[in-house]
């Protein structure tokens, strides 16, 4: 059932939503170093000690949600994915509509990934918000294949395909990048030498039941 905000909620977010967007105006006009946080403050109509409540960490946070619907998202989407679809194939179809991998992406949201992309800071910040989703999207697996959460191979799967952003999104063929790195995930590795292959790694969920046990 759907929720209504009340009003400070709605002002909370009212207050995010500007400054998001004052802080991208600024950093499309003057660059990323050429802005600091108390000129976005001014830009936004805020003081900056409002500024630092609705984003504690800082400038290179201002553009970027709390990161709630991104790991919200990733666990519906094994939670929710249909029956017979494998976890990886899911999690390959869910990278595929987000951010630089997505192909009907608005010319203000390619302008602010391509921001993102040419900027170191932004892009940690980034790095951060995927991989802070690491224990969230283990528990997920867990769930969908009858584990253990605390099973240290399902938090390296996690960490790698949260890693794919960061790794796919500087490639000059961002998508294409996305299926080899989960071609590798579902294939397992091959060491290639000579055409022959000297060794091959099973794929990651193979030793994980499809199901959780009855």
């Amino acid at each position: 059932m759907a929720t209504t905000m009340g009003r400070r909620e709605r002002r909370k977010v009212q207050t995010r939503q500007a400054l998001a967007a004052a802080a991208l105006r600024l950093f499309l006009e003057r660059g990323y170093d050429g802005v600091t946080v108390a000129q976005i403050a001014e830009e936004a109509d805020v003081s900056l000690a409002t500024l630092f409540k609705h984003v504690p960490d800082g400038k290179e946070a201002v553009i970027f949600d709390d990161g709630v619907e991104r790991r919200e998202a990733l666990a519906a989407t094994v939670r929710d994915r249909p029956a017979g679809q494998s976890v990886l194939a899911a999690l390959r179809g869910f990278m595929l509509s987000r951010g630089p991998f997505a192909t009907d992406m608005s010319a203000e949201r390619r302008e602010m990934l391509d921001l993102i992309l040419r900027t170191p800071a932004l892009r940690a910040y980034q790095r951060k918000l995927w991989t802070s989703a690491e224990g969230v999207l283990a528990a997920a697996i867990a769930a969908a294949t009858g584990r253990e959460t605390t099973d240290p191979a399902l938090h390296a799967l996690a960490r790698f395909v949260l890693e794919v952003p960061g790794l796919a999104g500087l490639d000059p063929h961002p998508r294409e990048s996305v299926h080899a790195i989960f071609d590798l995930l579902e294939n397992g590795w091959s060491d290639q030498r000579n055409g022959s292959a000297e060794g091959t790694a099973a794929n990651p969920l193979d030793l994980l039941p499809d199901e959780p046990p009855a």
